[in-house]
Parts: C-alpha cells; sequence; structure tokens
C-alpha cells in the first residue's frame, strides 16, 4: 500500500514535457500554497508571471530558481509563438499571476485558448482564487452566482453596467480597486437599491483581512467612514433580484408566445421563448398551452 502509495504521489509530482501549467500562488498568506504547485514552478524549464519583479519574493520565499519571463495583457498575444515553439520541443512550462489563479480577471484568457488551438496541452494546478475564498466566508447564497469581474473605471459605463445587472436573481461578485470603492458602492446603491444585501471582503488571507456585511448603504456608509477600510484588494458581494412572480413575467411571456406561436409549432416557441426569457420551459409550456386552447 505505502509503495503504491509512493507511485502514485511521484507521477503527481512530476511535470510532462510538452505541457503548460497554470499555477494558482497565493492571494495573500504565503503558507496557502500546495506542494504540488512549488514543486511544478521548480521543475518547469520556464515560469511565465504576469510581473516578474512582482513574483520574484514569492519565488525566494519558496526556493524556486526557475527562470521567469513576462507575460502580460501588453505582450500576450506576441508571446504565443514563443510558448507555442517551446511547448512543440517539448518544453514544461509555467503561466502565474501576481496573485490568485491566472485568467481570472488576470491575463492569459487569449495564450490559453491559442495554445488549446493548436493541439497543445494545457494543465491547471489550482489554488487560491479570492472570488470563491470571499464566497465561502459571506453567508450569502452560492448555490447561483455570477462572476462580473472588475466594473468600468468611468461612472457612466459603471452605471450602465449595473443597470443591466437589475434584475439579475443570482448572487454578485466584483472585484474592486481601493480608490474606486467608495464610488462603486455609492452606485450601486443608487443602481440595485440602497436595501440591498452584500458584504465587502478586504484583505484575504493577509493580516488586516475584514468582512463587512449588511445592506449597500450599510456598507458605504462603513467604508467611507474609515480610511482603512477603503485600502487593499477588494471583492463585492451583492444578492441577487428577487426572483420574478408569476404575474410579473407572464404579460410579457405571453406577447413573446403570441408571435413565435404565430410562426412555429408550440414547441419550436417555448424554447424559443425559453431562451429570450430565461423564464423555466414547464411555466411557458403551461402558458402556451393554455393560450392554445383558448383559440380553440
Amino acid at each position: 500500500m505505502i509503495h503504491e502509495f509512493a507511485e502514485k504521489w511521484t507521477r503527481i509530482m512530476t511535470v510532462e514535457a510538452g505541457v503548460l501549467y497554470v499555477v494558482a500562488t497565493p492571494i495573500g498568506n504565503l503558507a496557502d500554497w500546495s506542494t504540488r504547485a512549488v514543486e511544478t514552478l521548480r521543475s518547469v524549464k520556464q515560469i511565465y508571471a504576469e510581473d516578474t519583479r512582482h513574483s520574484a519574493s514569492l519565488m525566494a520565499h519558496h526556493a524556486i530558481g526557475t527562470p521567469m519571463r513576462s507575460l502580460h495583457e501588453h505582450n500576450e498575444e506576441a508571446r504565443v509563438e514563443e510558448l507555442a515553439k517551446q511547448l512543440r520541443n517539448g518544453d514544461s512550462l509555467a503561466l502565474i499571476s501576481d496573485a490568485g489563479t491566472p485568467l481570472i480577471s488576470d491575463p492569459g484568457f487569449k495564450l490559453v485558448r491559442a495554445l488549446r488551438s493548436q493541439g497543445l496541452r494545457i494543465v491547471p494546478i489550482p489554488g487560491a482564487c479570492a472570488l470563491i475564498t470571499a464566497l465561502s466566508a459571506a453567508g450569502l447564497p452560492t448555490d447561483r452566482f455570477c462572476f462580473e469581474g472588475f466594473l468600468p473605471a468611468k461612472a457612466g459605463n459603471r452605471r450602465q453596467r449595473l443597470q443591466q445587472l437589475v434584475d439579475e436573481p443570482r448572487t454578485i461578485v466584483f472585484y474592486e480597486a481601493p480608490h474606486r470603492i467608495v464610488e462603486t458602492l455609492n452606485d450601486a446603491a443608487q443602481v440595485l437599491g440602497a436595501e440591498r444585501e452584500a458584504v465587502l471582503a478586504r484583505e484575504l488571507t493577509k493580516t488586516f483581512e475584514t468582512f463587512l456585511s449588511g445592506t449597500l448603504a450599510d456598507i458605504q456608509a462603513q467604508v467611507e467612514a474609515d480610511a482603512n477600510q477603503q485600502k487593499g484588494e477588494m471583492v463585492l458581494m451583492i444578492t441577487g433580484a428577487p426572483e420574478k412572480e408569476q404575474d410579473d413575467w407572464q404579460p410579457e411571456a405571453e406577447r413573446m408566445l403570441n408571435v413565435l406561436m404565430a410562426e412555429l409549432p408550440l414547441s419550436q416557441a417555448v424554447a424559443m421563448a425559453e431562451r429570450l426569457t430565461g423564464i423555466a420551459h414547464k411555466p411557458l409550456y403551461k402558458l402556451a398551452l393554455s393560450m392554445k386552447n383558448r383559440e380553440t
């Protein structure tokens, strides 16, 4: 049994030729890093980092001496063929961001998409992710949520994006920069409603980690009153809008079904209405049947 475990562990810890490893890094506490992640970065031929200067201290802390090159939003596309050539030559490589899981509001999407389209292998090494870490301790509904990344920096564009989310029923998760948090909370309260329940997580896994909870108005007041709450990395989570009652959706759905059923069979009309409105299939089908029966 011990021998089998040792063999399995060795296979897990051995990097493979021609593979790009997407490696999550700590979001604050340096102890939040798996042995597999550390050993992978020690074993690959080269690490591509969002900011090599930022990552240098993390590498030094864990005695990782692997050469690093930069890969960020300004040079990502230009790096694609460079990495592809290395992978085809059998080199093992790693991609990291400044903190957390690469590609989650960080560079890497264009690279991974392009390499996959060339048939090259990408292997994730899981670890910390700020949005999941925040949700796990926020006390808000987590059975369904949507991640919206960073809101636009300009006020008008930010309010427009929030307006698009007014009726979103899932818990909404944002990342936000500290210098914009007051304005974002103010806009969210105005657009989504000051009484909407929310949680602001700040400096996750670090010494000054805090969770502020209450209504958007409550959190806005706390942040405005305390300059310390306007510092550090932030995750803002807001409860979704209440699900629409039948009386709310039925008139709109009936108008749409009237148009669709004039051109399509009932089942196709219901399927199309479901895609366009997001209303569940069963109540739409029941409504369509009742409409058809009224016509006969």
